[in-house]
């Protein structure tokens, strides 16, 4: 009998050890199942209109938090510093863990959490600096007393949230994850800054042009990898003039296109680099954004309308935060960065403003010479400068402690030496070994001093101020305020390089390889009320040829931008319903320009068969749109890539050689107007051209692709259900996830809509005496999956349609039945 207690006793100590112990993936089952502490607490009542109030140390004055039908917070306080100490505290009110699995892994401390698996990433991220960037910024930020001032109050809030919880009222993920928040440092909102500069740095791929001008010589690198595209309708209007003398006296755009000086042996060490996946892989193509402003002589409301949507990953939570911040310097509304104070993207009572990224070369990779292995030293211009090193610790939960000494020269950090990040991981594949990282981002700055004048400006002259303090990520500022002004300036810290400076690796023995200076700030290209009547980007060339200075010799295609001013052009009595349609335009630029040569060309082929000149038949009737429903955007889809592999593949080995494929801007021309083109090959079928042929066993080989996936060609073949997605959860937690459904769109298309990203943030401003504002989110406020305003807009988001932002003034009976509750914070 004794025997049987012990045994019970024992078993149930075990059994209460396992059930609160993480193992794997798993979480602790008796943390995460009780009903007292568990998952279940993070269930939210369908309504919420109960009134709050909370006592909270070191504010000023009462804060009041009004919640809308949408739950966005609307917050009303009387002086800046509790203005910030709010928004820290309500946005870690519901978005704590995505501001906390986000700025782990920028600073690379995932394996804190999730164990070893996350190593090699946590590496990764340190040696690309990250870290340093965002110290650096931090240090030039707390010399500003605003800024200072906004950083540690927007930390005081988020950390008076904090302390205010219990283990049962964690997030979800914390529960899943078994860990608890820390407090929050101003250091993390700068780390949330430079993720953001990570992500919209683009790619840059030095090394695959390295590796072409090696393969193919320098007349074919320049034939196929032009410098500027044969179609392009730049940002800044064609013959806009330029105010301003260059400086040096120099025209840098009119020099002969030839690659930076490079001794020939620096090309022989080039061979052992492999690409980056965050900053030195393929360019991908839709992850962009959209914006544009009309004058009002466009308009039908007197007044500029101005429009915004920034294409970014798709996750839950969403990617931005809805609030509306308002104190006695200030009322703005829009949408921020979840970890990092001021409205980024929105409108006050006098502007509204909105950015897309410029993609400009403001990162190069530099091949650096050691002078042993120790790494100690590296040669430049014949003599032997000291490196620094940064002993990075890596703590690992449920492991031991990862050491990791990173190399820093004058240009950045050394990504990787012989050692590799990890023998399991394909990151020690994928970054330049021996080069070292010069990037914009490693800068300092004080980025945020931007938003937080934008946030208070009233006209154009202080939009031009704010975009002084601004350094990176390059953004296209669009800009309209209600005094008929519209602006748009590709702006932020753009490096004074020559010529083609950066499209290949560079010599790091070298200094006139280094970066001399930048182009000045009120030398950034600019235009302000064009006779057109409207401004836009979408990623494109920010300038024509005339631009006295080098900015990047490839962006994004012409196609968004060149659909955006087509229809803007022909735009007249616009209202904000006329701007959200256009934010949702499913027409192809790219088969506009080449669906009718490619079709013809292919239609005199005698040996296609029955399914072939079915899809011809398809094609020829189709209305270029990405529409759910069309078979023919798929046909077309695929046919371009068929195209695209059969002329490059064989030339330009993606993998094993690691190149690319020249850009579609080079492709379009050559399918279009050299049809006698070696590239086409020699094979010919019967007396047809290589041309014909190869468009030929393109379609057929579509044809078949499709056929073996999605069964014979019918509505199966439809682009919705081709393309069928869901937004996946931040840390692709697959129960987090939304449901699936089809889209209209592409990565070609301004309704930019791919796998993995889209719309983050459709926007819609009329302005006037008092602005009028639209937005939608891909998800909802919440960043916890047991409330309904956790996804609450993504159906509508998937519509097209656009919810009224309410912008609450101060003025008396405004708080009108939208608002539902009410947060107060007292002192």
């Amino acid at each position: 009998m004794k025997l049987k207690a012990a045994l019970a006793i024992f078993l149930c100590i075990g059994l209460a050890f396992v059930l609160n112990k993480k193992i794997g993936d798993i979480p602790p089952l008796g943390k995460f199942l009780s009903p007292f502490d568990g998952f279940w607490k993070n269930a939210e009542p369908l309504s919420q209109t109960e009134n709050q109030s909370f006592f909270v140390k070191g504010i000023k004055d009462t804060i009041e938090i009004f919640y809308d039908d949408q739950r966005i917070p609307h917050i009303s306080a009387r002086n800046d510093y509790d203005l910030y100490f709010a928004q820290g505290y309500i946005t870690a009110k519901d978005r704590l863990w995505q501001m906390d699995f986000q700025t782990r892994y920028a600073s690379g401390r995932l394996a804190e959490v999730v164990g070893a698996k996350a190593v090699p990433l946590d590496r990764y991220q340190r040696r690309m600096g990250m870290m340093l960037g965002a110290e650096r910024m931090l240090a030039e930020s707390m010399k500003d007393p605003i800024s200072k001032l906004i950083l540690e109050a927007y930390a005081d809030g988020v950390n008076a949230y904090i302390a205010d919880l219990s283990p049962a009222d964690y997030p979800l993920e914390f529960k899943l994850l078994d860990y608890a928040p820390e407090p929050w440092q101003p250091i993390n909102s700068a780390l949330l800054l430079k993720l953001m500069s990570a992500t919209l740095a683009g790619s840059t791929d030095e090394l695959h042009m390295t590796n072409i001008l090696k393969t193919h010589g320098k007349e074919i690198t320049d034939n196929l990898f032009p410098n500027y595209p044969f179609r392009e309708d730049p940002i800044i209007p064609q013959g806009t003039p330029w105010p301003f003398k260059a400086v040096h006296g120099t025209n840098i755009a009119n020099k002969i296109q030839t690659p930076v000086e490079q001794p020939k042996e620096s090309l022989s060490l080039m061979k052992f680099i492999d690409q980056n996946n965050l900053l030195a892989g393929n360019k991908e193509e839709g992850l962009g954004s959209n914006n544009w402003a009309i004058s009002s002589q466009k308009s039908s409301t007197g007044y500029p309308i101005l429009a915004n949507d920034p294409h970014l990953s798709l996750t839950l939570p969403s990617i931005w935060y809805q609030v509306q911040l308002q104190s006695s310097t200030s009322n703005t509304c829009g949408v921020s960065i979840p970890g990092a104070p001021c409205v980024i993207i929105g409108f006050n009572q006098h502007i509204a403003w909105g950015v897309t990224n410029v993609g400009s070369d403001v990162l190069d990779w530099y091949q650096i010479t050691f002078k042993d292995k120790k790494k100690d030293f590296y040669l430049v211009d014949d003599e032997w400068k000291k490196t620094t090193k940064r002993i990075e610790k890596i703590n690992v939960r449920s492991g031991a402690t990862v050491f990791d000494t990173v190399y820093y020269t004058h240009h950045g950090p050394i990504s990787v030496t012989e050692e590799p990040l990890n023998s399991e991981s394909n990151l020690a594949n994928n970054i330049p070994t021996g080069a070292a990282l010069k990037w914009v981002a490693h800068l300092p700055s004080n980025d945020l001093r931007t938003f937080y004048e934008l946030n208070r400006a009233k006209n154009y002259g202080d939009y031009r101020k704010a975009l002084v303090f601004f350094t990176a990520p390059a953004q296209n500022f669009i800009f309209a305020d209600n005094q008929d002004n519209i602006a748009i300036t590709p702006n932020g810290y753009f490096p004074l390089k020559s010529f083609e400076h950066g499209k290949f690796i560079l010599d790091g023995k070298y200094s006139k390889n280094d970066w001399s200076d930048r182009i000045p700030a009120e030398q950034n290209p600019s235009v302000k009320n064009p006779s057109r009547g409207f401004v836009s980007s979408a990623n494109q060339s920010p300038v024509d040829q005339s631009y006295p200075y080098y900015l990047n010799w490839e962006y994004a295609p012409y196609d968004r931008g060149h659909r955006i001013n087509e229809r803007l052009a022909k735009l007249e009595h616009a209202t904000a319903d006329s701007l959200r349609l256009l934010q949702l335009d499913n027409r192809s630029i790219l088969a506009d320009d080449i669906l009718d040569t490619l079709v013809s060309v292919t239609e005199g082929v005698q040996e296609l068969n029955d399914i072939d000149r079915k899809a011809l038949a398809l094609l020829r009737n189709w209305d270029h749109c990405y529409e759910a429903t069309s078979i023919a955007a798929t046909i077309f889809e695929q046919w371009y890539k068929e195209i695209e592999n059969a002329l490059w593949s064989k030339w330009f080995d993606k993998k094993s050689a690691k190149m690319r494929y020249p850009n579609r801007d080079r492709t379009v021309e050559l399918l279009l107007n050299e049809p006698n083109s070696i590239w086409y090959g020699k094979e010919k079928t019967g007396t047809l051209s290589p041309r014909a042929t190869l468009f030929a066993k393109s379609l057929h080989d579509a044809l078949q692709n499709l056929e073996e996936k999605y069964g014979a060609l019918d509505e199966t073949w439809a682009w919705g259900t081709v393309n069928e997605r869901r937004v996946l959860h931040l840390a692709s937690i697959k129960g987090l996830a939304s449901f699936k459904f089809p889209v209209n769109g592409s990565g070609r298309t301004i309704n930019a809509i791919k796998e993995k990203s889209g719309p983050s943030w459709r926007m819609v401003v009329e302005l006037g005496h008092r602005p009028k504002a639209y937005g939608i989110l891909p998800g909802g406020s919440s960043g916890n999956p047991g409330s309904i305003y956790y996804d609450n807009q993504l159906k509508a988001w998937l519509q097209g349609e656009l919810k009224e932002l309410l912008f609450l003034t101060g003025e008396k009976n405004e708080l009108q039945n939208r608002i539902v509750s009410k947060i107060t914070l007292t002192n």
